[in-house]
């Protein structure tokens, strides 16, 4: 059985042990961190497991009433509509009864569905046959909704795994009647229909993505209750009101404007009431920001683009003056010092004009002619100067050091040796006449 999002086989990020490249498996994915605990009465250990399909997308409580113990990652086969259904176990253990007692499941039920036994290899076949048809289905059922002009959007279908009962999600703004759509659906893949509406919330926890902060969604990783969002959480966190940026991938306020807002709220406590408006003898100075961080609250006044950062003790000192029918003077700011240094601005260099590409050409066709007249002329002028090799005797090394007086014209090192007299063709000087090489010393 492969990972539902790769299909390359089941990778070794399943059962908990990290997470595969595609993140399919985290979706919706939880540590069962009470695994290791143990208990003294094994029997009044929770007898109901936790299972996911359609990777993680949808969850299910299923009582074991079998002896089996089942653990994370492995496939089960539970009862179904009419027939059976293949999911993964997502969670066992006295986890699940807290995860029960939170979303308001009786652990007693007795219309809760069971686990029948552990997925088979003839189970696991049925199941990939029926979720390799989902595709299509999508593809053909929303034709068919096209054809019929309904205002409704499909976006997933999820087939059973015995194939006798499909549920086909959408989304939409009205009531929409599909009876109709219904039997065309029966008629054409031949399975039981059943329609559920979803929210468009849930519909971008299906599709999945990232975010704005470079993560996955929280909706389709961990999230999986909606908590109303509006305007005001962005007003309290002194947040711009872009719908563009307060907004996700679903087209809804951001579900992360909750996270820190109980945290503002309480920081908000200790900030002046009513104090959107200062009197001041040069007008009225208005509320624009409140810095919870540095505790200080930000006035402008009218026909002044400045800013002035107030003390939370200078406003309340402001306002009760106010009370009393006094108008301050001078607001009095703090200095605010940024803990980002001062970025130096560069100098303005003008370059436009000064190197182009036929300017490179021609240096680099100068340098290449240089070389090629250095290497022409180089054994001429060594010939004329009187510096060429000269021929060794009985193969004894040279010295590098010239010897006698080379006051007048060029002349090589004298040869080394027991030789009294120079061998080979004696150097022209630069005056004309012969130069008679003095005896060794």
């Amino acid at each position: 059985m492969g990972c539902g999002s790769c299909g390359t086989g089941k990778p070794n990020g399943c059962k908990s042990n990290g997470g595969c490249s595609t993140g399919g498996c985290n979706r919706l994915n939880v540590h069962d961190w009470l695994m290791n605990l143990p208990f003294s009465d094994p029997e009044s250990s929770c007898k109901v497991v936790e299972v996911s399909f359609k990777q993680g997308s949808r969850k299910e409580f299923f009582r074991n009433t079998t002896l089996q113990f089942f653990e994370k990652g492995d496939y089960v086969t539970v009862e179904g509509v009419s027939g059976f259904d293949v999911g993964e176990v997502s969670l066992t253990g006295e986890l699940v009864r807290i995860q029960m007692k939170k979303k308001g499941v009786d652990e007693f039920n007795p219309e809760m569905k069971k686990i029948l036994r552990r997925s088979t290899e003839r189970d696991i076949e049925s199941f990939q046959i029926s979720k390799s048809r989902e595709k299509e289905m999508l593809a053909r059922s929303r034709a068919m909704a096209r054809t019929l002009n309904l205002e409704m959007k499909l976006s997933e279908v999820e087939v059973q795994a015995d194939g006798k009962k499909a549920t086909f999600f959408y989304t939409a703004d009205d009531r929409v009647d599909f009876r109709e759509l219904i039997k065309q659906y029966a008629n054409d893949f031949k399975v039981k229909v059943e329609m559920r509406q979803i929210g468009i919330r849930q519909e971008a926890a299906k599709v999945g993505g990232i975010g704005s902060c470079g993560r996955e969604l929280c909706c389709s990783t961990w999230l999986h209750d909606f908590k109303s969002v509006n305007t005001t959480a962005a007003r309290y966190q002194n947040l711009s009101i872009n719908q563009t940026k307060l907004s996700g991938q679903c087209g809804r306020l951001k579900c992360c404007l909750n996270y820190e807002l109980d945290t503002y709220l309480d920081a908000l406590q200790h900030f002046p009431d009513y104090a959107d408006q200062l009197d001041t003898a040069m007008g009225p100075a208005y509320l624009i920001k409140k810095d919870i961080f540095k505790n200080l609250m930000w006035y402008v006044l009218p026909n002044n683009t400045k800013h002035y950062p107030l003390t939370i003790q200078r406003v309340k000192e402001i306002k009760r003056l106010n009370q009393q029918g006094q108008k301050v003077e001078e607001l009095q700011p703090v200095e605010v010092t940024s803990s980002k240094p001062k970025e130096v601005e560069p100098a303005f260099v003008d370059v436009v004009g000064q190197i182009s590409l036929r300017s490179l050409e021609r240096n680099d066709k100068r340098r290449k002619d240089q070389q090629r007249g250095d290497r022409r002329n180089g054994p001429q002028q060594q010939g004329a100067r009187g510096q060429g090799p000269r021929p060794q005797q009985d193969n004894k090394p040279q010295g590098s050091r010239p010897q006698g007086n080379q006051g007048r014209g060029g002349q090589g090192p004298r040869p080394q040796g027991n030789q009294g007299r120079r061998q080979g063709p004696r150097p022209q000087g630069n005056q004309g006449g012969e130069q008679k090489p003095k005896p060794d010393a």
